[in-house]
């Protein structure tokens, strides 16, 4: 498949080269961060369109099966970033995206966290559990191994719990208190 470069030059329209640029670009993204290359495009596609989208115009669009348009749709509809929708008169489904990037932002956030952090705290907590509550030093009879152990746990869970409380803050803070802190951060570090 070409990459997005050559899309724009074979492109006779501005916007449509620029769009499957940023179809291509946001997929490669997407990969980066774990994501289904095709879903996120597909993400992309929705985003970028003006209409709603059925799984037909995401076929033909981004050359993939209905197997896999449908799949990824799905998917998309259960993160939250984008719904179904029902055009008066057609049988097919169809597909809107959220436009609003903070929106767009809290969801991803949201579902990242639920599928991703929420596991890995759960596990460290059980992990912890299993080796008994955290005691300052080494109890008695107790190996170094068990101690460096809890020890990396604690930091881990402490990491975590701090690194949730910055995003829950941006979420709350919404985008002009984000801009607000952010201004404030680049003074403090200069």
């Amino acid at each position: 498949m070409p990459d997005a470069t050559t899309l724009t030059n074979e492109s006779a329209d501005p916007i449509d080269a620029s769009r499957q640029m940023f179809i291509r670009r946001w997929g490669e993204m997407g990969g980066y961060w774990g994501i289904n290359r095709t879903m996120a495009e597909i993400h992309a596609l929705l985003f970028v369109s003006n209409e709603p989208i059925c799984t037909d115009d995401v076929m033909e669009r981004l050359l993939v099966s209905r197997g896999t348009a449908s799949t990824n749709l799905r998917g998309l509809v259960d993160w939250g970033l984008i719904e179904r929708v029902h055009l008066r008169g057609d049988r097919r489904e169809y597909f809107v995206c959220r436009t609003n990037v903070w929106e767009m932002f809290e969801t991803i956030v949201q579902q990242r966290r639920r599928r991703e952090v929420e596991p890995i705290v759960e596990t460290i907590d059980k992990c912890l559990e299993m080796v008994g509550a955290s005691k300052k030093g080494q109890a008695a009879g107790e190996s170094e191994n068990v101690t460096k152990f809890r020890t990396r746990l604690e930091e881990m869970q402490g990491f975590l719990s701090t690194f949730g409380t910055i995003v829950d803050m941006m979420v709350t803070l919404g985008p002009k208190g984000l801009e607000r802190v952010s201004g404030m951060m680049t003074k403090m570090v200069r």
